[in-house]
């Protein structure tokens, strides 16, 4: 039964979506387009390291474009990264933003243009709309099947001074055109190409099962959730099979629409805590925890999951009990991906009412569909360690 049907909803996607095969060719003609001429790269020494920018250079150099990069951007990207990039934008006198690669440089871009555009500090800009109008055109391009940040207007970047994870959402910072190629994930390692699966698969299981959900985001969720649970195990196995790799892209992609026109839950709300403490993987942290959220929340989640589980293959009529396997579904594509345990992050019990604590503080946490404190965060993590 369709809950959210009644109520009032405005849903928007303001970044065309360029989607296919050898797509990447055409970023020229993308930047010609948006009036760009000299472009910054924000991207990370990883992408770098695997040969993937020299994909993009290429195109820009076959098309004498001058451009400039900036590699140093860090898993769970800082405050710092941000105004770096900013800083090297406004001394290169660059005129538009290329995002490559996976989540961390497509926040750290995002957060970078509102401070090229506008000036202050990288976490002048986090909350709603504190950017103050329209910033330099923004390409995305995507090298992982994860964040679905390529699609989204909101960017997760850790306060350095705190150890915590900070959001900003704003129209502003929307991509204008995101290049989404397959190809370009088939040199993603099989370990990250787990960990930012199951990243997809709780962006796009959260967004249908948050309190928030809406009909056009639980389409593209139910369809997310289809694509990569069916497509993860090849993808992780054979990454050279560019059909699964295209699967888990567009469900990828399909997830970031979702939870941007819903919202994430408790899964993110714990592993943000991770990440800001730990400065652990932001997907580890979500495959680690979304099967022990899901056990919690499925008392007041049991119709929503056993549309989940039925996305995910179930033949099961009975709505409590496909929900309890969607669970068990979830549990298994953890466990054959090989991904790891909590107690293999270095998590200390002594650490576990702080990371409760920084749960039960963010903004996603009233989206979860059974209410989580203080005492069920800490439950919860104690479980899963």
């Amino acid at each position: 039964m369709n809950t959210n049907l009644m109520q009032g909803f405005s849903f928007i996607l303001p970044t065309r979506i360029d989607y296919g095969v050898g797509q990447l060719k055409k970023l020229t003609e993308e930047l010609k387009e948006l009036g760009v001429k000299k472009p910054l790269i924000i991207t990370d020494k990883g992408i770098v390291k695997m040969g993937l920018v020299e994909k993009i250079t290429s195109v820009l150099e076959d098309n004498h474009y001058e451009y400039i990069i900036f590699d140093e951007v860090e898993a769970n990207p800082k405050d710092y990264n941000v105004e770096k990039a900013a800083e090297k934008a406004l001394k290169s006198h660059t005129d538009g933003v290329i995002a490559f690669g996976g989540g961390s440089p497509i926040d750290t871009a995002k957060n970078a243009l509102a401070v090229i555009g506008y000036g202050g500090k990288a976490l002048d800009y986090m909350g709603r709309d504190k950017v103050k109008g329209p910033v330099q055109p923004f390409i995305t391009i995507p090298t992982t099947s994860g964040t679905g940040s390529e699609v989204t207007f909101s960017s997760v970047i850790t306060d350095s001074s705190r150890n915590f994870k900070m959001t900003m959402k704003s129209l502003h910072i929307a991509p204008k055109i995101a290049i989404i190629d397959p190809e370009l994930t088939l040199s993603l390692p099989p370990e990250i190409t787990a960990s930012t699966g199951v990243d997809a698969l709780t962006h796009a299981i959260e967004a249908y099962s948050a309190k928030v959900s809406e009909p056009i985001a639980d389409a593209c969720a139910l369809y997310a959730i289809e694509l990569i649970s069916t497509n993860i195990r090849e993808a992780f196995r054979n990454g050279s099979n560019i059909q699964a790799r295209a699967a888990m892209l567009m469900g990828s992609t399909l997830a970031g629409i979702a939870f941007s026109h819903s919202d994430v839950a408790s899964v993110h709300c714990m592993a943000e805590a991770l990440g800001g403490i730990y400065d652990a993987p932001h997907g580890v942290c979500n495959s680690i925890l979304l099967p022990h959220v899901m056990a919690f929340s499925l008392q007041d989640a049991t119709d929503r999951y056993a549309r989940i589980a039925r996305a995910m293959g179930s033949k099961e009529a009975c709505d409590s009990k496909a929900a309890q396997e969607a669970v068990e579904k979830v549990r298994k594509i953890v466990s054959d991906l090989k991904l790891p345990k909590l107690a293999q992050l270095g998590v200390k019990e002594e650490d576990l009412e702080r990371l409760a604590e920084m749960s039960v503080e963010n903004l996603s946490t009233s989206s979860n569909p059974r209410f989580m404190g203080k005492q069920e965060y800490l439950e919860v993590f104690r479980k899963a360690l």
